[in-house]
């Protein structure tokens, strides 16, 4: 079970519902230590002080802000909690809105808000129900580890998630990254998104969403655990970055992506260049024999109209 790593309230208008936060994701990445390659002793960061000279232990440090060259301003751990922020001890709601109009880019790391005791249990189902029935999120300010945040509120399941996100200062903006204006046809597009028709899904479950790094990383340790040669690394099959016949890539990708679903080869059918219709020749021919005929009989009809000559 998580340990919970803050408590305090939410803040709806004049509704409060104490809670804890614990962390909703783990890390199971493989970690590594710093080994001197002559003898593989354990390399270690250790922590001196420049005055005395000297290492000094955990309990003996503190944070400092550098007002200048000559002064330190200690700041101590319960300053930092006791901070007079209406949002220190509570996440207070701000406003609501559609989760489509938050930009991906300011959502941070996702925290579970557990309910504190049967009290809090009502307006914590409340809460919880109002988002999910609205479809909206809540954009709240909350004060964590001496600095104030904006997050979002959103249901998962019967939990309310709370997301750090980033002020809007704090995305830069793409504009100087961007490529130059180049021109796509239609049959592009559309051969973009029959590809991504073919790869649509309804979840994320599957072989395709697993740690392939990790195992990865597992396969060398244990070969060389065992004294055998590691696994290469596999050829790919193109080379990255070459350039290539867009449309000849798009219809390759969705073949490609039937062929790993099992698919049939009539299914996502990729867009066909226009081309300008031509009459069949035989209705040409057609044509041109009813054209005759009117010509023939027009002239019949004409000539059957006039009076014979006297001799």
């Amino acid at each position: 079970m998580p340990r919970n790593i803050w408590s305090g309230a939410i803040s709806f208008g004049l509704v409060t519902v104490p809670i804890s936060a614990a962390s909703a994701t783990e890390d199971h990445s493989i970690r590594f230590h710093q080994y001197h390659l002559e003898d593989m002793g354990r390399v270690r960061v250790r922590k001196y002080c420049e005055i005395e000279d000297r290492e000094v232990d955990q309990g003996e440090i503190g944070k400092g802000y550098q007002l200048t060259k000559e002064q330190v301003i200690p700041i101590s751990d319960e300053e930092l909690r006791d901070l007079p922020l209406p949002t220190a001890k509570a996440i207070e709601i701000v406003t609501f809105v559609p989760l489509g109009s938050v930009d991906p880019l300011k959502i941070g790391e996702g925290y579970y808000l557990v309910p504190s005791g049967q009290v809090a249990a009502k307006p914590y189902k409340l809460l919880r129900m109002a988002l999910e029935r609205s479809s909206k999120v809540a954009v709240a300010k909350y004060a964590w580890s001496g600095r104030e945040r904006l997050g979002l509120l959103r249901v998962r399941e019967d939990a309310i998630v709370l997301h750090a996100m980033r002020w809007p200062d704090e995305v830069r903006s793409p504009e100087e990254l961007l490529p130059p204006p180049v021109e796509l046809s239609d049959e592009e597009i559309d051969g973009a998104l029959a590809l991504m028709d073919s790869m649509t899904r309804e979840d994320l479950e599957g072989e395709e969403f697993q740690d392939t790094y990790t195992e990865a990383l597992e396969q060398i340790i244990e070969a060389k655990r065992e004294n055998r040669e590691p696994p290469k690394l596999q050829e790919p099959e193109s080379e990255p970055g070459k350039v290539v016949d867009l449309m000849a890539a798009l219809n390759a990708s969705v073949e490609k992506a039937r062929a790993s679903r099992g698919e049939d080869a009539d299914v996502h059918e990729m867009p066909k260049k226009k081309t300008a219709k031509k009459q069949p020749a035989k209705k040409t021919a057609a044509k041109k024999t009813a054209a005759k005929k009117t010509t023939k009989k027009a002239a019949a009809k004409k000539t059957s109209g006039r009076r014979p000559r006297s001799a």
